[in-house]
This record gives structure tokens, C-alpha cells and sequence, in this order.
């Protein structure tokens, strides 16, 4: 595929209440009439970013994965959002990656934000997750991954016809707080600048139970750094399709990529 298409949603959250968001995001997402791939959620967009996983929680055949699966296949596409899941009894803060078709990719988040006690309340992920799409890779992360560069940096691959980047897309869902909506866009432009790839965050906007504001901020940004995207703080539903031909430019270019430290991360 020469071009990839996004939809992404940033909104509101009601606290705790998997009907309502439920119900939100279902209306938002079949107002979505223009062609995309891909439609993108926030972080824990069916309760908000709760410290609560024992009531919260849902298994794999829960419900808002079941209701994922049926918007993902009426709409013909990629549905893409994390949410509190129960597994193996352990709670796990995981992106999903729901296919029109059924088939689940997952993504458990890495580095649990301590400061409010996900660590304390959730698992850590042990495995990155990079989705293909049409010969597109995407970097599957969440918020609080944002700030450690080791974990989106990009693994050089190898094949028959060369070396070349692991990745396309690194993308990011997030209930980001809007005190520090100055480190999400620096540090969302900066993965895209040392990665050479488009970045794409989904933030929510609006105060949760706790009293934490967030102011959205929602970002698309290419290879170079220049930003394509950028929603303030409200409601909004933006569709942007990237081009391979601009990705690939780029790393003709400016094949900094290739002069790039070799590295494995331990678990």
C-alpha cells in the first residue's frame, strides 16, 4: 500500500462507565464516513485511566472486545484502543489491535506510570508489538512509554534485499495530563526525529474523577519532524492519510538510520 489512512478520536471520557463510552465512541466512529484503515481510541477509553482493575476489568471475550470486533467488521476496518484486561490473574493495561476478521494483536503496556500507582495495580509488559498492514509496520504504544526513547527506538532489520528500519508508524494512545502537555508534544516530535517515521498520539481531553485535566493534543507527525496534525483541546475526529513515498524520501535522503547503535533490550 502506497498511502495508509487514520482516523483518530480524541473525546472525553465518562469515569468508570463502560456504557457510556461505549456508546460515545459507537457514535463517533460510524459518523466516520470518509475512507480509512485504521480508527484510533485513547488509553482506557472505555473507564478512563482507573486504578481500579479488580471491578473494572474484562477477559479477552469480554464484552467491549466483543463490541470492538462488531464495529471493526461493520465499518471494514482496524479498530485500535487499550483498555483493562484480565489475564493469566494478573490485570494488564493492554492496546488492542482488532481486525475487521476477528483476529486480536495486543500490546501490554511496558512502563506503568508509578507516579498515580499503575504499577502497584497493573502488570508490566514484557514484548513490543509492531502490527503490518499493507506492508506498513506500526509500533504499537501507550502514554507513559512516551518517555523512555529506548523503547520506541527503532531495531534495524535484515533480509535478502538489506538492512532497513523495523518500523513506519509509532503510534500512541494516552490520557496524558495537561500539565505536562509541553513534554507530550516535545517528546512525541522528538520520537519521530530520532526514529525517521510518522508519529501518531491519541490523547483524551477533560477532567477525570481525580481532577486531572487533560488537553487532548492529539498529533500527527512525519519523518522530519514537521507536525501534520495537532488538535487542542476539544472534541474531534480527524482522518489523515500518510504516504509511503514521503516515508521512503526521507530515509534516501537522510539515511541516518543506518549509521544507528546496535542494541537488545533485556526484559
Amino acid at each position: 500500500m502506497d498511502t495508509l489512512t487514520f482516523s483518530l478520536i480524541q473525546s472525553n471520557l465518562v469515569w468508570e462507565d463502560k456504557q457510556a463510552n461505549i456508546k460515545n465512541f459507537e457514535e463517533k466512529i460510524l459518523s466516520i464516513e470518509a475512507p480509512t484503515n485504521i480508527i484510533v481510541l485513547p488509553e482506557m477509553f472505555s473507564t478512563g485511566f482507573s486504578m481500579e482493575p479488580e471491578k473494572l476489568a474484562e477477559k479477552m471475550d469480554g464484552d467491549t472486545v466483543e463490541w470492538m470486533k462488531s464495529i471493526a467488521k461493520k465499518k471494514n476496518v482496524i479498530l485500535a484502543g487499550s483498555l483493562i484486561i484480565e489475564e493469566d490473574d494478573q490485570f494488564y493495561n493492554r492496546l488492542l489491535w482488532v481486525l475487521p476478521n476477528g483476529q486480536v494483536g495486543q500490546y501490554n503496556k511496558r512502563h506503568c506510570f508509578s507516579l498515580a500507582g499503575e504499577d502497584q495495580h497493573y502488570a508490566h509488559g514484557s514484548k513490543r508489538a509492531i502490527a503490518s498492514v499493507g506492508g506498513w509496520r506500526i509500533n504499537l504504544q501507550i502514554c507513559y512509554d512516551l518517555r523512555f526513547p529506548v523503547w520506541a527506538r527503532q531495531q534495524l532489520q535484515q533480509d535478502d534485499e538489506g538492512v532497513y528500519p523495523e518500523y513506519d508508524v509509532l503510534l500512541y494512545v494516552a490520557n496524558w495530563p495537561a500539565s505536562r502537555s509541553h513534554a507530550w508534544k516535545t517528546l512525541l516530535n522528538a520520537r519521530a526525529i530520532e526514529n525517521q517515521s510518522f508519529v501518531i498520539g491519541v490523547n483524551r481531553i477533560g477532567k477525570d474523577f481525580n481532577g486531572t485535566d487533560h488537553a487532548g493534543d492529539s498529533m500527527v507527525i512525519d519523518p522530519l519532524g514537521e507536525v501534520l496534525y495537532h488538535a487542542s483541546e476539544h472534541e474531534d475526529i480527524h482522518t489523515i492519510t500518510l504516504s509511503r513515498e514521503k516515508l521512503d524520501a526521507v530515509r534516501a535522503r537522510f539515511p541516518f538510520w543506518s549509521d544507528a547503535d546496535a542494541f537488545y533490550i533485556a526484559d
